[in-house]
């Protein structure tokens, strides 16, 4: 096989991978967008349980009730958001159904992708991938949870603090400002979780070494607060330091699992134990 076969071969690979990975995808996407989830409750045992069933609907559909729920969670009562394009609200389901594709999809495109390298990748870096591909995929969820659920609520709140305390009236924001800030910052924090197994899987492949990490944690620092500053919309300062500060705590705590396990490795085994009696 020629050169030009292996490259072609390679390249259909990546395309069957691609294609099942949209497919996937796309099935999610569309079912976010043209069905709701009606609540029911049912007996189970004595106990009610509460549940829901998908039924069709393009507009009321699965991204609004999220958009509702964002709404009622993140924001304090008096913002009012309004929709300042005439599609704003269409954008806003299609990032919400984006983002959530790709939230539920993840374990099937880590699946795919892994799928794809492992062929190449020698034995110790197919064990490095089979140790880390799990976690990586649940720090990026729980990461994108709690940037969701307790950090971005808790930055609306406090830049939203200023206008009461300088009695401003009720902040107006526009729909797609809100969702793309909210959005885009909960991910954000989901990447930077992310952090401590680059760091690791850096040092396991021997590309960089654990004292480098600790060498350059200025640079990490400034990286920090510059990967804030790039991800948040706003300039007030408080949302990069908001970010940077958990990245430079885990930056750490990755430079010092990957010193451990150089420093591991490095050192000899103990000599065995004497026998009982010998001698």
């Amino acid at each position: 096989m020629g050169d030009l076969d292996r490259i072609l071969s390679v390249l259909q690979e990546v395309r069957r991978r691609a294609v099942r990975i949209g497919v996937v995808l796309a099935a999610i996407f569309g079912f976010l967008l043209f069905f709701e989830l009606v609540p029911f409750r049912f007996d189970l045992f004595g106990v009610s349980v509460p549940f829901a069933y998908p039924f069709p609907n393009p507009f009321y559909n699965v991204t609004a009730q999220l958009f509702r729920a964002m709404r009622a969670w993140m924001l304090p009562p008096n913002v009012q958001l309004i929709n300042v394009g005439v599609g704003d609200s269409i954008f806003v389901q299609m990032e919400i159904g984006i983002l959530v594709a790709l939230a539920v999809g993840m374990p099937w495109i880590v699946h795919e992708v892994g799928a794809f390298l492992v062929p190449a990748l020698r034995k110790n870096e197919r064990a490095l991938l089979r140790q880390i591909g799990i976690p990586a995929t649940v720090l990026f969820a729980i990461g994108t949870a709690c940037g969701m659920l307790f950090i971005t609520p808790f930055t609306f709140r406090l830049l939203f603090f200023y206008v009461g305390a300088m009695g401003l009236a009720p902040y107006t924001l526009g729909v797609q400002d809100f969702v793309t800030f909210a959005l885009l910052y909960s991910i954000a924090f989901g990447i930077v979780c992310e952090l401590p197994v680059f760091i690791y899987g850096l040092t396991r492949l021997g590309i960089v070494k654990a004292a480098a990490w600790k060498k350059h944690w200025r640079a990490a620092i400034l990286g920090a607060l510059v990967f804030g500053m790039v991800v948040t919309p706003d300039n007030s300062g408080i949302t990069m330091l908001i970010i940077a500060t958990p990245m430079i705590g885990l930056y750490f705590g990755g430079a010092y699992f990957a010193a451990r396990w150089e420093s591991g490795r490095s050192s000899p085994p103990s000599p065995p134990r004497a026998l009982a009696g010998a001698g």
